[in-house]
């Protein structure tokens, strides 16, 4: 679709993990390569957000996330700033279980009276690291957050026409229980990998 670019946001520090997050791999790809294939089901470009040393060897273009300290809504903010499409499609690398069926049908939500389509957990939480954002609109709220000291993106979705996708609206789509699986810590990571046999990761990634 010409008129989404897609991101992947890959600068976090990754304390809990004790590694970057974003060169783990299931299923033989990286987190990264596994989300970019994601993206590229909407998206005719996908750019990795990171100030990390070395975001060059993912073989994506590099967007540098240059608000340190201000967590995932600064990398939110450097993708926003480098979006030249309409829409920006968003996801946090440690989501690796994002599918590019479920980015599709978000994106099919989109129109004329929203601004952002926002993903609900089956918990009932929004997921705000997994979403496509209308990119000028959304921008000038993030920038208004950050000087503000409102750093939680999910702020964001109250100042916006935001369209929250209900988990009921994607339980039918393949492999949603693990769409939102996300991966903090080791463990986390150690389940992911006792979780998926190689055919299933295919599915949550790049077919």
């Amino acid at each position: 679709m010409m008129d989404i670019e897609g991101f992947i946001l890959a600068g976090g520090a990754s304390s809990r993990m004790g590694e970057d997050k974003s060169r783990l791999s299931l299923g033989g790809r990286t987190f990264v390569e596994t989300t970019a294939g994601a993206l590229g089901a909407v998206a005719a470009r996908v750019s990795v957000v990171s100030s990390r040393a070395g975001a060059e060897s993912h073989g994506l273009p590099v967007v540098e996330d240059l608000r340190a300290g201000v967590g995932a809504l600064g990398g939110l903010h450097a993708a926003l700033t480098s979006c030249r499409a309409e829409w920006a499609a968003v996801v946090a690398c440690d989501l690796p279980f994002v599918t590019g069926e479920l980015l599709a049908r978000l994106a099919s939500m989109r129109s004329d009276e929203t601004d952002a389509v926002v993903p609900v957990q089956d918990d009932g939480r929004v997921q705000p690291l997994c979403a496509l954002y209308r990119a000028r609109v959304c921008l000038e709220h993030v920038g208004e957050m950050i000087r503000a000291g409102e750093l939680r993106p999910r702020v964001m979705l109250t100042r916006v026409r935001a369209r929250a996708v209900a988990f009921e609206e994607l339980r039918g789509l393949a492999g949603s229980a693990r769409f939102f699986l996300n991966v903090n810590t080791p463990e986390d990571y150690a389940r992911a990998l006792g979780d998926a046999d190689a055919g299933e990761i295919r599915r949550a990634g790049v077919e």
